[in-house]
């Protein structure tokens, strides 16, 4: 303890050797592999090297140290549980956003419009013009304006599945879709089927 608390290296090594192999077997027990609990294991010794000068002897030495360990793999689990739930959920609103990529994605040869009316025609082109503008939204706010206005989901649902906030759901909704209108703007008026032909200037 004296060595430790002076920062005696030592006192340090003692600790790793004493008290190393004891952590990596409690954090084997939570963390379920090897890498993990390595990595917890010194994530430990180090906090106990910082926080020497907290432990105020209430308990054993290693009962401190044990607790401390605890701590540390059940936030170790939790940052993993969060990190692959992102994942998933990244997975799949890029797998979503594919899939309706695919149902408008305009066909290899160009289709014939000319006996179209020019609705018709505007809503095939907004169908294919909207589909990029989504692909192209930042990932933060894509995924609300896919769980919302594509899926369907309400603000609690939504907010539910991206673990954030109703109001940073809908603060990031509402970008989303001013960004979409944005790119969108040229449908606003009607969609000009044929661009006019300047007038001349005489």
């Amino acid at each position: 303890m004296a060595g430790l608390q002076a920062g005696d290296q030592a006192a340090v090594q003692e600790l790793a050797v004493r008290y190393g192999p004891r952590i990596q077997q409690l954090a084997m027990r939570h963390m379920k592999n090897r890498e993990d609990a390595e990595e917890v294991t010194q994530d430990v010794l180090l906090k106990v090297h910082k926080k020497i000068h907290a432990f105020r002897g209430d308990a054993a030495l290693s009962s401190w140290i044990y607790r401390i360990t605890f701590n540390t793999a059940m936030s170790r689990l939790r940052q993993n549980r969060a990190a692959r739930a992102a994942a998933q959920e990244r997975d799949r609103v890029e797998a979503l956003l594919e899939s309706n990529s695919e149902q408008v994605r305009a066909p290899k040869e160009p289709a014939d419009w000319s006996a179209m009316p020019d609705e018709q025609v505007m809503r095939a082109q907004l169908r294919d013009a909207l589909a990029a503008a989504v692909r192209e939204l930042p990932e933060i706010y894509r995924a609300p304006v896919v769980l919302r206005d594509i899926e369907g989901l309400t603000t609690e649902e939504a907010s539910t599945r991206l673990k954030v906030k109703d109001q940073t759901l809908k603060s990031r909704l509402h970008r989303g879709r001013l960004m979409l209108r944005e790119k969108l703007d040229v449908f606003r008026s009607g969609l000009s089927l044929h661009r006019p032909t300047p007038t001349p200037a005489y």
